[in-house]
């Protein structure tokens, strides 16, 4: 395989003051003269790698994970008809992301055979009632394999669905249960690692120090997407691929820099929201990962000096061509508060003609003979147009194919992206205090011993607030 056919390629000419003006748009020397702080953070980041501080660039050379997931799938082969994934946020985004991408597009209604005999996969990554409801209406728990993921092996949501299912399998299997079940967790400490360990049940560590929105190249993702019988080395190859791409500190020839340093300089020009627009539906469920990669990384109250700056632009996803029908109305005439990042596929899978009616007419003449694959296109290009003549900033990644190979490399691009950012807006990239808040009540809430005291002091808030309400 010819990796350099397969390189990701960003454009960001769109971008640039000669295309859209100076009002919107970055001059060259906007760019250049973040070089010095660029080549600091370069250094540092190299500092904090061989500190192995900075452990998710480092995934994709744990080759020992690949192995050792591979073993397990050889083994269970063919045993489980369904797979159910139980996680939430950075526990599901990027591994559903994996499958939309890499997988048919209805692939729980192939036939075994046409999945290569692997299991359905289902993803339950919220705690909706009739969602779960449902889906133990069409899976038969003795034939499931169950996946529960959480980092720290307490998360509220997690482990509530978990015990759900867990009751249904000692139901129907008896102390045969323990085969059906799969955790992925942290390496030493939390409550599924204990109970892997008193139970003896199958795990998977998560790497120490991956935050669950970095933890997609992981057995996180690596786990779910090799047992549908995806390639967890491609995967780690793209990664790698990437990391390497982006080890030089010119900004201008990183694209993960150079991504991070425009939404960085437009943000400071009032660009204080980033679009991702996909032209695949493939990489749809990709945009849906990088809102939660940005938003979660990027919005904080306080700065690494602890001043409150309340900072951080603000991800949105959109799907072309459908939301051309839906949004781009006002991200062409709207407020100029926005940069576009469009994905495209060069080549798809598929090759879908378009055949003519059998009657000539100029409403259908001019679509016969072509295919769904230039139509798309067509229409990227149009609403890529439209945006530059109205000034407003966009890049392109450009992708050759949708594989593992460059859905890794996009997966790395963006991380690296995002820590780079965070250090040009002088926070902390890698903490969620504000997520950390909301965990806390809801155990006030749900009566989690030893939060009795912050039950009451929420209570005490709650009464004090003047309702209104229609």
């Amino acid at each position: 395989m010819d990796k350099q056919k397969l390189e990701i390629r960003l454009d960001y000419s769109n971008v640039m003051s000669e295309n859209i003006g100076e009002t919107h748009g970055l001059a060259r020397q906007d760019l250049e003269a973040l070089q010095d702080r660029t080549r600091d953070i370069h250094f540092d980041f190299y500092r904090l790698r061989e500190r192995k501080e900075l452990p998710f660039m480092n995934l994709p050379y744990e080759k020992e994970v690949v192995d050792e997931i591979k073993h397990y799938v050889e083994a269970n082969r063919g045993r489980f008809e369904n797979y159910v994934h139980i996680g939430i946020g950075g526990s599901a985004l990027g591994p559903i992301a994996v499958q939309a991408a890499l997988h048919h597009p209805f692939y729980n209604l192939l036939p075994p055979e046409k999945r290569r005999h692997a299991p359905r996969m289902f993803f339950l990554d919220n705690i909706d009632p009739d969602r779960i409801a449902g889906l133990l209406d069409v899976i038969d728990p003795a034939k499931t394999l169950f996946s529960v993921v959480t980092k720290s092996g307490g998360t509220a949501e997690t482990i509530s669905t978990f015990m759900i299912f867990m009751s249904r399998l000692q139901a129907a299997l008896k102390n045969k249960y323990r085969d059906h079940l799969v955790f992925i967790t942290d390496p030493v400490k939390g409550f599924l690692r204990k109970l892997a360990a008193d139970e003896h049940i199958q795990s998977f560590s998560i790497t120490p120090g991956v935050g669950g929105r970095f933890s997609v190249l992981t057995p996180v993702g690596l786990f779910p997407a090799m047992l549908s019988g995806l390639s967890g080395d491609e995967l780690l190859s793209g990664a790698g691929f990437a990391v390497s791409k982006c080890g030089t500190e010119d900004l201008l020839q990183n694209p993960a820099y150079l991504f991070g340093a425009i939404n960085y300089l437009l943000y400071r020009k009032g660009k204080r929201s980033v679009v991702m627009l996909p032209y695949s539906d493939r990489l749809y469920r990709t945009a849906d990962w990088f809102r939660q990669l940005w938003a979660e990384s990027l919005g904080k109250r306080v700065n690494l000096k602890k001043e409150v700056v309340h900072v951080g632009p603000t991800p949105i996803k959109a799907l072309g061509v459908t939301d051309q029908h839906s949004q781009v109305q006002l991200y062409v005439e709207g407020p100029f508060d926005k940069l576009f990042a469009f994905l495209e596929v060069e080549s798809f899978s598929e090759t879908v003609p378009i055949p003519p009616f059998e009657k000539p007419d100029p409403t259908t003449d001019y679509l016969a003979g072509k295919s769904m694959n230039r139509l798309i296109s067509a229409e990227k290009k149009a609403t890529e147009l439209a945006m530059t003549r109205h000034e407003r900033p966009n890049v392109t990644f450009k992708f050759p194919v949708v594989s593992e190979f460059t859905l890794g490399q996009i997966f790395m691009i963006l991380e690296i992206a995002t820590a780079y950012t965070g250090r040009l807006f002088e926070i902390d990239p890698f903490n969620q205090p504000g997520v950390e808040e909301g965990k806390l009540a809801t155990y006030a809430f749900m009566g989690r011993e030893g939060f009795q005291e912050k039950r009451k002091l929420i209570e005490d808030e709650l009464n004090s607030r003047k309702i209104y309400q229609v």
